[in-house]
């Protein structure tokens, strides 16, 4: 799969599809609202009064969260002598055309929300492209915002041999293949970084979340166990005969879940960004579960809930590799693989918050 080209969300309006199963993204949103408000007052203070450009990075994808993002830029500038520009970027395999059939409905609910005149004038378009390329002009930009995706590589990283069996990183992958997913890593958030500081005006900031890790140490990390048990779905689908062992030996999964650590060093190499905040926050695998404990109270439940929520952002890559018609019985056995987890521990995932200001 061409990661630039192919990669998308589940699409349509089943129970698998990416609108149905993205609580977990949206929780993340309203996890980071303080820091996105934060953001917007001070960009907002250096254009006054004038025309503010803000741009949602490869995180539109196509449920409502898109309009959780706008909802809040226009809310925070609500009164302020602007003109906003909201651009929404996602990969092009990404289905726009249900953003845009959403916005009427959406400027019809945030006009009622709000007193007549309130509102700034805003304007919505559609970007496709990745973010590991040129998005925008030079110094145009004033606020960039990324939600659940710089944990995605531009691509699989080279030299991967040496990881049969497994498909991300676990306790048995050899250090020099955990070595590869880091430098990948390291060289796709500094381009990240980089091509941004370009179309960033001087002062423009970035607010940024996606999986990463607490523990520094690269073999600890919540998304080494989610993909494990992915990875054992699918070597129960081999005992069957329904998938070949030499496709899950050629499979590995092209993210990387960073330390806090290995970001800040990152963003020190470039001397392009300075830390506004940084912070890491837990999130249940399950997105239905809003509890703050150590408590699992359905674990069949949770189980459905975990895998169709992995299925709807994953199930393009696992399709282009081992076939559509797979799916249904491999996500069926990672539910009840991770109901069996479940029985004994309620895990979270790790989830880095960023703020950052151009130098």
């Amino acid at each position: 799969m061409k990661m630039h080209s192919d990669f998308h969300m589940a699409q349509g309006g089943s129970e698998t599809s990416y609108i149905n199963n993205s609580r977990l993204q949206r929780k993340a949103l309203f996890e980071t609202k303080p820091v996105l408000e934060k953001a917007l007052r001070e960009v907002s203070a250096t254009v006054l009064p004038g025309n503010l450009v803000a741009s949602d990075l490869l995180g539109c994808a196509s449920g409502e969260n898109t309009l959780i993002f706008l909802s809040e830029v226009i809310n925070a500038t609500r009164g302020l002598p602007l003109e906003l520009q909201l651009f929404l970027n996602d990969l092009p395999g990404n289905d726009f055309n249900h953003i845009f059939q959403s916005l009427e409905q959406f400027k019809k609910s945030i006009a009622e929300d709000h007193n007549e005149g309130t509102l700034p004038p805003f304007y919505v378009a559609g970007l496709p492209g990745s973010y590991y390329t040129r998005l925008f002009p030079c110094r145009s930009v004033h606020l960039f915002h990324s939600s659940y995706s710089l944990h995605w590589l531009s691509r699989l990283p080279d030299g991967l041999e040496g990881n049969e069996g497994n498909i991300y990183i676990t306790k048995t992958t050899p250090l020099y293949v955990v070595k590869r997913y880091q430098d990948q890593f390291r060289k796709d958030f500094m381009q990240f970084l980089q091509l941004r500081n370009e179309e960033l005006v001087f002062g423009g900031q970035m607010v940024l979340t996606f999986s990463g890790r607490k523990d520094d140490n690269v073999y600890h990390g919540n998304l080494n166990y989610l993909n494990e048990l992915l990875a054992q779905s699918l070597w129960s689908l081999v005992d069957k005969g329904l998938v070949e062992k030499d496709k899950v030996n050629s499979f590995n999964l092209p993210l990387y879940g960073a330390s806090v650590n290995e970001v800040k060093e990152v963003i020190k190499q470039s001397r392009l960004f300075d830390i506004n905040q940084i912070k890491l926050f837990d999130s249940n695998w399950d997105p239905y579960d809003d509890l703050d404990d150590d408590v699992v109270q359905d674990n069949i439940r949770s189980g459905v809930n975990i895998a169709r929520c992995v299925q709807a952002v994953m199930e393009t890559l696992l399709a282009s590799h081992f076939g559509e018609s797979v799916l249904d019985a491999l996500f069926n056995e990672y539910a009840c693989k991770v109901t069996e987890h479940l029985k004994w521990h309620k895990p979270k995932h790790s989830v880095i918050v960023l703020s950052l200001q151009k130098r």
